[in-house]
C-alpha cells in the first residue's frame, strides 16, 4: 500500500475510509448520520462525501421526506458500481460455478457450466466461465476488480501448483499463474476454507463473531477448515484441513484405510446399500434414511415403516460412528468452541445425523464439544468465495483513498 505523504492527507484518507465503510454497513446515510457515527465537524463531514462523490465511490440517492418547516436532508449511499468481486467455484463433478457482485454485495450473475476437464484445458475453462459471467451480468471482465478461485485441493504459492485435488488437469504447473494473469487482482483458495468463510458470515458460527469453529465437510470429498476466531489455518503447504488424507488404522496392517475411505461419498453409498438405502449420491442415500427415521418416507420402503426406521437408524448409527473416529482427533488436537458438520451428507443427514455424531464422539473420547449443522442452506462454497472476493475488493479500494494519487 502506497504511504500517504502529510498528517492532513493521512487524516483524510481515515476519515474517507470511515465513511465509505458506514455506506457499506450501514446502507443509505444522511451528511447527519455519517457526522455521528465519524465524529466530524460539519465542514469535514461535507469534505468528505465531496471527495468521495467526486471519486465515483458515493452516490446521492435522495432526500428526506419533509415532515416539518425545516429543510429535507440528502441521503447519501456507496456507489454499487464502483468495484465489482466475481467467485469461480471448481467442482470435482464436471461443472465450473461462477457468481459476481457489485460493491455493495448485491448478486448481478450466477451460473453453473459443465465442463469436460480431460479434454478442456483448466485455465481456459476458468477464463470461459468468467467470461460468460461478465456477459451475462452485462460487465467487461475488465472491470472485475477482484477474482476469487475455490479448488477442491490446496495451493502451494512457494511452487505455484495445486495439490490434494482429484480433477484432471489441475496440477499442471504454472496453470494459477495463467488464470491470475488474465484479472487485475485473483486468489485462490480451498473450497471448505471458503465455504468456512460463508458460515461465518451467514450461518451458524455468526451467532458470535469472536470465536472460532472447526467445520468437518462431508459431501463426496472430505476437509476441515479451522477457523480461529475470523483467521483461517491454512497450513505451511496451504494443506491444512487435508482431513480425508488422515490414516485410520495401524502401521504394517494388511489395509490401512484414509478417513475419505470410511465417510467420503463413495464409501456413505455403499455403506447405505448395506442397510437397504440404494441412491447414486450419498447426499441422497442419506436423505433416504433419515426419511425412513420420520414418519414422512417410511412407508414407501420395504418392510413398512417400523422396519425402516430401524434401518434407518442403524445406518446413521454406523457412519456416526465413521465420522466420530476422524472428530475425534479434531478435537482433541483443537478443542474448539464449535464443531460445524457442512457439505451435502451433512445438509441431508441434518439433526439426526448431528445427534447420532454427538453420541459416538461422547463414546469415544472424554473431550466434549458442541456441534451444529450449517445454517448455509446456498452453494457455501460458491458465496464463502464471493464474500472473500468482496472484501478484497473493498480492502483494495481502502488503499486507493490512502494513495497519493487519490
Amino acid at each position: 500500500m502506497a504511504r500517504v505523504s502529510g498528517s492532513s492527507r493521512l487524516l483524510g484518507a481515515i476519515n474517507e475510509s470511515a465513511a465509505l465503510a458506514h455506506l457499506l454497513e450501514s446502507g443509505p446515510l444522511t451528511r447527519a448520520d455519517l457526522r455521528a457515527l465519524i465524529g466530524l465537524s460539519k465542514p469535514s463531514t461535507s469534505e468528505v462525501l465531496r471527495r468521495l462523490q467526486d471519486a465515483g465511490l458515493a452516490l446521492t440517492v435522495g432526500r428526506t421526506q419533509g415532515g416539518g418547516p425545516g429543510p429535507t436532508a440528502e441521503i447519501y449511499a456507496a456507489n454499487p458500481e464502483a468495484a465489482y468481486a466475481a467467485a469461480v467455484s471448481v467442482r470435482k463433478a464436471s461443472t465450473i460455478a461462477a457468481a459476481v457482485c457489485d460493491l455493495s454485495g448485491a448478486l448481478r450473475a450466477r451460473i453453473e457450466v459443465e465442463v469436460d476437464f480431460a479434454g478442456t484445458d483448466a485455465a481456459r475453462a476458468v477464463t470461459g466461465a468468467v467470461e460468460e459471467l461478465c456477459r451475462r451480468a452485462g460487465l467487461r471482465v475488465d472491470q472485475l476488480d477482484h477474482v476469487q478461485l475455490a479448488i477442491p485441493g490446496s495451493y502451494d504459492e512457494r511452487t505455484d501448483m495445486v495439490r490434494h485435488i482429484h480433477v484432471p488437469g489441475w496440477e499442471r504447473p504454472g496453470l494459477l499463474g495463467e488464470v491470475r494473469r488474465a484479472y487485475r487482482a485473483a486468489h485462490v483458495d480451498n473450497d471448505v476454507n471458503l465455504a468456512a468463510v460463508a458460515e461465518r458470515h451467514r450461518g451458524v458460527a455468526a451467532a458470535d463473531p469472536s470465536a472460532g469453529f472447526a467445520m468437518l465437510w462431508l459431501g463426496e470429498g472430505v476437509g476441515l477448515a479451522i477457523d480461529l476466531g475470523g483467521t483461517l489455518l491454512r497450513g505451511a503447504r496451504q494443506g491444512a484441513g487435508e482431513i480425508g488424507y488422515m490414516p485410520v488404522g495401524l502401521p504394517g496392517a494388511e489395509r490401512r484405510p484414509d478417513y475419505e475411505e470410511l465417510v467420503g461419498g463413495p464409501a456413505v453409498v455403499a455403506l447405505a446399500a448395506e442397510y437397504g438405502f440404494v441412491a447414486e449420491t450419498a447426499h441422497d442415500a442419506v436423505a433416504l434414511a433419515v426419511a425412513a427415521v420420520g414418519t414422512a418416507g417410511g412407508a414407501a420402503l420395504a418392510g413398512g415403516p417400523q422396519e425402516a426406521a430401524g434401518r434407518g437408524r442403524a445406518f446413521l448409527g454406523v457412519l456416526a460412528a465413521r465420522i466420530a473416529v476422524g472428530l475425534a482427533a479434531v478435537v482433541a488436537v483443537l478443542d474448539p468452541p464449535l464443531v460445524v458438520l457442512a457439505g451435502e451428507v451433512a445438509q441431508a443427514g441434518a439433526d439426526p445425523l448431528r445427534a447420532a455424531v454427538e453420541a459416538s464422539l461422547g463414546e469415544i473420547g472424554e473431550l466434549r464439544t458442541p456441534i451444529a449443522v450449517t445454517g448455509v442452506e446456498d452453494d457455501a462454497v460458491l458465496f464463502g468465495a464471493l464474500e472473500a472476493s468482496l472484501s478484497a475488493a473493498r480492502e483494495a479500494l481502502f488503499a486507493r483513498l490512502g494513495s497519493p494519487a487519490f
